[in-house]
């Protein structure tokens, strides 16, 4: 790995006379990483984005979060408008109201098989299913933000319906009805198990039929479609716009971030990641409470602006 640097110790241009490339895109995190704690974006981080786009720079949050969960940043998005949700199951257009623009779903057979396969091996599980349509959870799920309009039971039984089909399109605004829409995510907690315990244990007992991660720091492990990630569905967006992870800086804390930040040309983990995070990236920045994104994106700014 090579040398660690902070925002306020990373040079503007680099050495030998040779000049910094202007990123084209800027990918970021949420919780954690753009947000503060309290999931408010500060006045210093809204100016910042700002400036990027007005400098021809694309802004794209890129988090773990259901697209019925973006209002926290819906208002700070620009341009294009357009946001990758639920690790990267989803692209919605929030200047339309949270309209699915892709979709990479679960397979429900993948899913079940997930279920089964964690019972068995960790017992004690709960899980709850993110649809495209809604939200449903078992009833022994921690009540972490429950959609009032979600429905309860074995996830079994849930998976094994039939699913409603052409809605992928659909509004996300929090509404109703059965949510057998396609799956963005399969969750999975664990009363007592330390988060990275589960996690390496449900890699090893299912990582064939999901992509697993996690972001929070309970044991709460987020499973997604396989080869699906942050990356994977950032760089499709990137290569269909004729842009090269040397041109993407790539924000990030938990996790779920690290196939993204080492796909990016350069990437920074906040002063709060988890440990791996900070192994796996060169640059660091700030805390999320102190603005650590803010900070590198004004840099960049003027940077582009000379």
């Amino acid at each position: 790995m090579g040398t660690v640097t902070s925002a306020t110790e990373q040079p503007e241009t680099p050495a030998a006379g040779r000049t910094a490339p202007i990123p084209r895109l800027i990918a970021t995190d949420l919780d954690g990483t753009l947000l503060r704690d309290d999931k408010t974006v500060s006045e210093r981080t809204v100016a910042a984005l700002a400036a990027a786009e007005a400098a021809g720079i694309e802004v794209f949050f890129v988090t773990g979060r259901p697209a019925r969960w973006m209002d926290v940043a819906s208002a700070h998005v620009h341009g294009h408008g357009l946001a990758i949700c639920a690790n990267g199951a989803a692209v919605v257009d929030l200047h339309d109201g949270g309209r699915f623009v892709e979709v990479r779903p679960l397979e429900r057979a993948d899913a079940l098989a997930v279920v089964e396969r964690l019972r068995a091996a960790v017992p004690g599980t709960s899980f709850a299913v993110e649809c495209t349509t809604g939200f449903h959870y078992e009833p022994a799920y921690p009540p972490y933000q429950l959609d009032p309009h979600a429905t309860v039971g074995p996830a079994e039984d849930f998976l094994a319906a039939a699913p409603v089909t052409g809605l992928a399109e659909a509004p996300v605004t929090g509404g109703g009805g059965e949510p057998r829409g396609p799956i963005l995510k399969l969750l999975a907690h664990h009363p007592e198990l330390a988060p990275d315990a589960f996690l390496a244990l449900a890699r090893t007992a299912a990582g064939e039929h999901g992509s697993i991660t996690r972001s929070s720091p309970t044991a709460l492990l987020e499973v997604s479609g396989l080869g699906v990630s942050k990356a994977s569905t950032l760089a499709g967006y990137c290569a269909a716009h004729g842009i090269t992870p040397e041109e993407v800086v790539a924000f990030g804390d938990m996790p779920n971030d690290l196939e993204m930040l080492g796909w990016a040309g350069t990437s920074y983990a906040m002063a709060n990641a988890h440990p791996e995070v900070l192994a796996a990236t060169t640059h660091r920045t700030a805390a999320n409470n102190e603005d650590g994104v803010a900070a590198v994106i004004e840099r960049i700014v003027r940077v582009a602006c000379r």
